[in-house]
């Protein structure tokens, strides 16, 4: 345990218990104080931070497990040491000693469980223009239990209560062994769920209603981010056809229109296509299916957007 003083004369408690090999205190508050949420970064200098590892199911599995407090409600977060992914949920606040130390427990386990099996796995989505839930993460997950969402932001919010997993881990929809039959492997309505990947995780994301869309022109690119660099076997980009109203009706695949395909990306952190939307115009829903390399595994995103 130690104190770590920092500019304005704050001092944040530090206690790196087990921690993983070769990461250091400093190094490792660094690291998360950096790459987590920018509500998270502003509490190094307001707000008590405690930091401990755990050990995962192998060796080279290591999270990191941080209970910050946001005012008077504590939250937990979990960041990785191989793919510095970040997990933030919350914990009850107004319990009694027993009962908080049994939810962080409980938290700490299914976030270890959900996390850890699948590291190696679940790193992309569209950014341009942005899938769903990599949206309300850019948004909002800074903030995300802020109660004017559901006003501001009404499909976010929606999505934030039924699972924030699915933000937090807006790189992980995803599905294993589709061998290219992706109409047989998602349902209509399921489209932008992966046909429900993960149990519920991201069925949110298939509810129709008002999702923050981005202006887009007719033509434009769409950049697929892709963190742990897996290569893409090919891209495909579908919009919904003219009439369609993403409000009121969840995406099946006759609602969708094929309008670009690629052919194979060596790894990069970032895929692009062009895409060509011909004559649409008002509120769509771009599909994105990204095939990766490394494995039979399949990424399914939609965006939301307006063409001029």
């Amino acid at each position: 345990m130690s104190d770590d003083s920092v500019a304005d004369g704050t001092r944040s408690t530090v206690d790196v218990g087990d921690r993983c090999p070769d990461d250091p205190a400093e190094r490792l508050r660094d690291r998360v104080v950096s790459r987590g949420p920018p509500a998270f970064r502003r509490t190094r200098a307001s707000n008590a931070v405690e930091w401990k590892s755990l050990r995962g199911n192998t060796s080279q599995d290591c999270a990191r497990v941080v209970t910050v407090r946001f005012g008077s409600a504590p939250s937990l977060l979990v960041i990785l040491n191989e793919e510095e992914r970040v997990a933030l949920m919350p914990i009850p606040a107004r319990k009694n000693v027993f009962a908080r130390s049994l939810a962080l427990l409980v938290a700490v386990t299914g976030l270890m469980a959900g996390l850890l099996t699948g590291v190696a796995d679940a790193h992309g989505s569209t950014t341009d223009p942005p899938s769903r839930n990599y949206g309300c993460w850019q948004r909002w997950g800074s903030d995300f239990q802020n109660p004017s969402m559901a006003q501001q932001d009404p499909m976010c919010w929606q999505a934030w209560q039924a699972d924030t997993n699915a933000m937090w881990n807006w790189n992980g929809l995803y599905r294993e062994g589709v061998a290219g039959n992706h109409q047989g492997a998602i349902p209509n309505g399921q489209l932008c769920s992966g046909g429900r990947t993960g149990g519920m995780r991201y069925a949110a994301l298939d509810n129709p209603g008002q999702w923050k869309a981005v202006t887009k022109p007719r033509q434009f690119t769409l950049t697929i981010t892709d963190q742990a660099r897996h290569g893409a076997d090919y891209l495909r980009v579908y919009v919904t056809k003219q009439g369609f109203d993403s409000t009121r009706q969840a995406l099946g695949w006759n609602n969708v229109d094929l309008v670009a395909t690629t052919g194979r990306y060596a790894p990069a952190g970032t895929y692009q296509v062009a895409v060509n939307a011909g004559s649409r115009t008002g509120r769509h829903v771009v599909y994105a299916i990204w095939q990766a390399s490394h494995s039979d595994q399949s990424y399914y995103f939609c965006s939301d957007v307006i063409f001029q």
